[in-house]
């Protein structure tokens, strides 16, 4: 958090500014002009830190476009603003639309500015904060999912995407805002789309609200065009003179490019140039990899080289870039290690090095198989782009492609837009909850593909979401209160009449959270795992995490040393911290929103057999559509919905057992070279039969698996008398179709 705003300016705040210089508390001149100025947003006067963070503002080229900026926010609802990385965007128009929105002196004043990532969100709001000279979480704060860290009188939030979006279920006008700032839209998110739709339909409601797209200049004329008002006004920025970066390109193609990426790294840290390196990998699991390989080497430091210290960049954690000085003893070049989410997370200063391998490993989803695959394929050129520009202005840098020239122009011009490729149903519940009953009044970019739209609405069917006429249900209404994926907000609800809540909850907590389980750069895989066995359940992975969890919290007894004893806990048993405490937090908010809209909630029962019993049915209830049967015995799962095999997850608790659950249910699946289930459960299949609907049920393609759940249905009809059905399920008297073939023609959200 930014230290704390003091009330006279003779004191200022003992941090580096953005640039990294330090505070001149002396500087007699600034302390006389500060004395002379109260700031508009908190009525004291300015700090001498302000005026020099002023300065810094004003070299960044965006303030050249500020007059320009301010009278377009005047005369116009629309303005488009699109720059290249790293020329202040983000930072400096909200400032100027605070400004803006501060002389209205209304109560529709506030501003808000969307973000794609939580760490963007939080780090500009700390950033800003402290060019504004006021205290984080009041004039200026941050909504990020889980986190709120605002008041009402906050004039300038920044927010994520998606949290903008849950606010207007309650507030559909957004009427808090009198001016709204779409950044980052060109990473063409669900989120992100689905909001520049809806604002076109808010603001002919609303013709005093403005509203603000930041872009790359690559999307500038679409979205000017998509808007159809409005001015466009584009940012250049132009390097220092004599201060050029360098791209250069790879003479062949690399058939390795993660070791020829680490061998770049160390053949650039022998030279001994100054500057910290960032390399962009593919995925996560390569961040890993580079991270154990760069710290081995970095425990045998050459003294006249420096240290290596690597810095993973991870999209799901907020890490800190500026935490090492480089002015000890010992030299010290940070290696960042990250994605293409790094693009948006990484300030260019001290980067005079960037490492880029030109691949990106991406979940695309196949609604026809209900599944995503992990898909190997060349960034854009955009994307190329701007991991140049992430390179240091102040100093001559390297851009090193690892890929060749006809490579790079082989390579996509922008990258496909999310909505494209993604799960929607998700989205479709908002819009359902929206009251939107026609796609058309949320008029995307790209419009969603039919095929996917129909999966979604088909899905949100099976979970009884909606009624017979294609609205929500009363159980679709209480599914969106919740920030899950609707399957997980289902078992949520489910939870309720099998008197489960708590444990649900932590599942819900756990799973929705980054993985808990860490590996040791300096043991083996297999030293971590052998330790993490202690947690092991033998009714399935959710129980497992239900015991992490718990022990987590005994753990969680803060002593006199320097870290509390929960993070000793996690080091010892090879387990994030972080992703626990997390998981802490959103435990916390799913049953405070459980506790407002007043849902029963049981009392705790760990541990006996009937709770385990009813975490399983809730947790089917929800998961009916991701279930598998073991067909030979030997763990080749085959899914119910589509016939493709999968086995165990390595660190699943039954890998570990020579005898394999013959059914099981589990929270996610990925088409990738080693298809795995991870996160599995055993169940039988007479609760299947019980739980699942009907509908979903005469969907099934036919298969062996099939074939035995109808005989178990005639058994259990013939000993009870009634048809087998959940009583809360949904009955629909529909003809039967092919789940893995649905009907494209036949999409429409009512």
């Amino acid at each position: 958090m930014a230290t704390p705003r003091l009330a006279t300016a003779s004191q200022d705040r003992a941090q580096l500014d953005p640039q990294g210089c330090p505070s001149d508390s002396g500087d007699e001149v600034l302390a006389r002009v500060a004395d002379l100025e109260m700031n508009p947003f908190d009525g004291l006067p300015y700090s001498s830190r302000y005026y020099k963070l002023l300065q810094a503002r004003k070299r960044l080229p965006v303030w050249e476009a500020k007059d320009v900026f301010m009278a377009s926010l005047l005369d116009h609802q629309y303005i488009i603003l699109s720059g290249d990385a790293c020329v202040g965007k983000s930072s400096q128009i909200p400032q100027w639309c605070a400004e803006y929105s501060l002389s209205l002196n209304s109560q529709h004043g506030a501003v808000v500015c969307t973000q794609t990532h939580k760490q963007t969100a939080v780090g500009l709001a700390l950033r800003v904060a402290d060019e504004m000279d006021v205290n984080i979480g009041h004039e200026v704060g941050y909504v990020i999912p889980f986190e709120n860290c605002c008041i009402n009188e906050t004039i300038l939030r920044y927010s994520t995407d998606d949290m903008l979006l849950r606010e207007m279920m309650s507030d559909p006008l957004l009427e808090h805002y009198a001016v709204i700032i779409v950044d980052e839209t060109h990473k063409r998110t669900v989120s992100t789309d689905m909001l520049l739709g809806l604002l076109k339909d808010i603001v002919r409601q609303r013709p005093e609200l403005k509203v603000v797209v930041i872009t790359s200049p690559h999307m500038s004329n679409k979205l000017h065009t998509y808007y159809g008002a409005g001015p466009l006004i584009q940012v250049e920025n132009e390097e220092p003179d004599g201060c050029p970066f360098e791209v250069v390109y790879s003479c062949i193609h690399q058939e390795n490019y993660f070791l020829s990426a680490l061998r770049l790294l160390f053949n650039i840290h022998n030279t001994r140039e100054k500057g910290d390196v960032a390399i962009f990998l593919s995925c996560k699991k390569e961040i890993d990899e580079a991270y154990k390989i760069i710290g081995q080497e970095a425990s045998k430091p050459h003294p006249m080289l420096g240290e290596l210290v690597p810095i993973p960049l991870y999209p799901e954690q907020t890490t800190s870039l500026g935490w090492l000085e480089q002015n000890g003893d010992r030299y010290r070049r940070r290696v960042i290690l990250t994605t293409s989410v790094g693009e948006s997370l990484l300030c260019r200063e001290n980067v005079n090095f960037v490492i880029d391998v030109g691949m990106e490993r991406r979940k695309v989803y196949n609604p026809r198989i209900r599944a995503e695959s992990l898909v190997m394929r060349p960034i854009s050129k955009i994307q190329a782009k701007i991991r140049t520009q992430l390179i240091g202005s102040a100093k001559t840098g390297k851009c090193f492609r690892l890929y060749t020239e006809e490579f790079h122009k082989e390579m996509p011009d922008v990258s496909p837009a999310c909505v494209l490729e993604s799960n929607l149903t998700h989205m479709v519940l908002f819009l359902k909850r929206m009251d939107i009953a026609d796609m058309g009044q949320c008029d995307f970019i790209e419009r969603p593909a039919p095929e996917a739209l129909m999966q979604a609405l088909e899905d949100l069917d099976y979970l009884a979401a909606l009624d017979d006429d294609g609205n929500l249900s009363e159980i679709g209404i209480v599914m969106s209160e919740f920030p899950l994926g609707p399957q997980m907000a289902k078992a949520l609800v489910a939870s309720c009449e099998f008197d489960c809540v708590h444990e649900v909850l932590t599942v819900a907590a756990m799973v929705t959270a980054p993985c808990c389980f860490v590996g040791s750069s300096s043991n083996p895989v297999e030293v971590a795992h052998s330790c993490q066995r202690k947690f092991f359940h033998p009714e399935g992975d959710h129980f497992t995490l239900i015991n992490v969890y718990t022990a987590f919290k005994q753990s969680k007894i803060i002593s006199s040393n320097e870290f509390p004893e929960d993070e000793k806990w996690c080091r010892e048993n090879f387990l994030n911290c972080s992703a626990l405490r997390i998981a802490d937090a959103i435990r916390a908010d799913l049953l405070n929103i459980m506790q407002r809209i007043e849902l029963p909630i049981s009392e705790p029962a760990f541990g006996t057999q009937k709770n385990s019993l009813n975490v399983k049915r809730a947790l089917l209830s929800g998961y009916f559509m991701q279930t598998a049967r073991d067909v030979d015995g030997l763990g080749n799962y085959v899914m119910l919905t589509h016939k493709h095999v999968t086995q165990l997850h390595p660190f699943s608790t039954y890998c570990s057992k020579r005898l394999k659950p013959e059914w099981v249910l589990f929270h996610e699946f990925t088409i990738s070279d080693n298809n795995c289930i991870r996160i599995v459960s055993e169940v039988s299949p007479e609760m299947f039969v019980q739980l699942v609907p009907p509908y979903y049920f005469s969907n099934l393609p036919h298969s062996e698996s099939k074939e035995l759940l109808q005989e178990i249905i005639s058994e259990l009809k013939l000993k009870t008398g009634v048809e087998v059905h959940h009583e809360t399920s949904k009955v629909n008297d529909k003809p039967e179709k092919d789940l893995s073939h649905p009907n494209e023609d036949s999409c429409s959200v009512q």
